[in-house]
């Protein structure tokens, strides 16, 4: 399929991943509650032909072409705890529940790539395909531990296991209709932190009788940031946040104990073992310390994803054939972020390549961020995407 074809049939589509794109986002649902999202995605595959099953309960994979080679495409399927506030007028239909960072949309143009992938197939033959191509429709990316872990171990990379697999994500910081890649390191693991400071409480005016965990809460938040400053290697990234802090009630009150939760950011598997370790012993001797009349601190650690690396080789040639497709001036560099993706299991397992695809309408300066209630998407990358999608693993069967 020549790239003016891909584009031709993947703009023949746009009506209808419009359609399902805001159908889905009218009707968000939760990280492992996607129930009625995958009814609605396996309703679309039975419309198509095309063969799946279930997994991870509300996950769908589904297969196209015929083959001994294989290549996976993912798209993500779950929306998020937030308000919509964008004005649209599909707005999400669930109070408390909106599709802020555009899994409607992976969701459209993987089925979008579907329709293209199958047409294809129709007109040449399951082997016109070159090989198996797998469709993965995950649930739970925005919550712990991860769609992508769970369907991993229920066997979606087997049977028949892929080369390779390629995934994409709308960047409201981009343009539409461009697409940004790098190789390596990209997104940053992502550990959640949680701790209960406990002292004694006492009279504020006599804090010489009481364990003050207010005080210790305040120095464990100031301390713990010399892991960044004075622990981590200046060259290497890595974030340490401490975004909320819970105790007492009155103004006069040593409270009993202090809550505190922060996340961890690194792009480095044995710093973020060493960096742990460090907060955990830290905050157990800080705490315990005779200087504050010791008291005693409670460390939770959840760990969150591993760093996503791209598989250099795999993005080098996403990156050439999006070129071929899209023209090199709509293809750019993307600067990592400490942002957190569960597709990093996916490509701890195999080679693959996820990237950035522009959203931002070209006449807007600037839009709402990720995880916004105000995010909104041009739907002119719809067929963007699906061609995107379709095109990597066509001419990976292809090489």
């Amino acid at each position: 399929m020549h790239h003016h074809d891909l584009i031709r049939s993947a703009n023949a589509a746009h009506e209808q991943m419009r359609s399902i794109r805001r159908t889905l986002h009218r009707n968000p649902e939760l990280s492992f509650v996607e129930y009625e999202t995958s009814k609605f995605i396996q309703a679309r595959l039975a419309e198509l032909n095309i063969p799946f099953q279930v997994m991870a309960e509300t996950g769908v994979v589904a297969h196209i072409g015929a083959g001994d080679r294989c290549v996976a495409l993912r798209a993500d399927i779950d929306a998020l705890p937030i308000d919509e506030e964008s004005g649209v007028e599909y707005a999400s239909t669930k109070p408390g529940i909106m599709h802020a960072c555009g899994h409607d949309a992976h969701t459209a143009m993987l089925l979008g790539a579907a329709q293209i992938l199958k047409e294809r197939e129709i007109s040449g033959g399951a082997s016109a395909l070159g090989g198996v191509i797998k469709l993965i429709f995950q649930p739970g990316e925005e919550m712990s531990p991860g769609g992508a872990s769970i369907m991993i171990r229920e066997g979606v990379l087997q049977n028949p296991r892929p080369e390779v697999i390629f995934g994409q994500h709308v960047n409201p910081d981009a343009v539409c209709g461009t697409a940004a890649f790098v190789g390596g390191m990209m997104m940053a693991s992502t550990d959640e932190l949680y701790w209960k400071i406990h002292g004694n409480s006492g009279h504020a005016a006599q804090p010489h009788k009481a364990t003050d965990p207010v005080l210790m809460a305040a120095h464990l938040i100031t301390q713990l940031q010399a892991l960044i400053s004075r622990r981590l290697n200046p060259f290497a990234p890595g974030v340490l946040s401490i975004c909320s802090i819970h105790g007492g009630h009155a103004t006069n009150v040593i409270p009993d104990v202090v809550e505190l939760s922060g996340t961890l950011r690194t792009m480095n598997q044995a710093w973020r073992e060493e960096a742990l370790g460090t907060i955990e012993a830290h905050s157990t001797a800080l705490a315990s310390s005779p200087l504050y009349g010791g008291g005693r601190s409670e460390l939770r650690i959840e760990r969150g994803y591993p760093p996503l690396v791209n598989n250099n080789e795999t993005t080098r040639f996403a990156r050439q054939i999006s070129e071929n497709l899209l023209g090199a001036a709509n293809v750019e560099d993307f600067e990592p972020k400490m942002w957190g993706e569960d597709f990093a299991y996916y490509t701890q397992e195999i080679p693959g390549t996820f990237w950035m695809l522009g959203i931002r309408p070209p006449h807007l300066e600037f839009t709402p961020g990720l995880h916004n209630s105000k995010f909104i998407l041009d739907e002119n990358v719809l067929p963007v995407g699906a061609a995107l999608l379709a095109n990597a693993a066509l001419s990976w069967l292809a090489a």
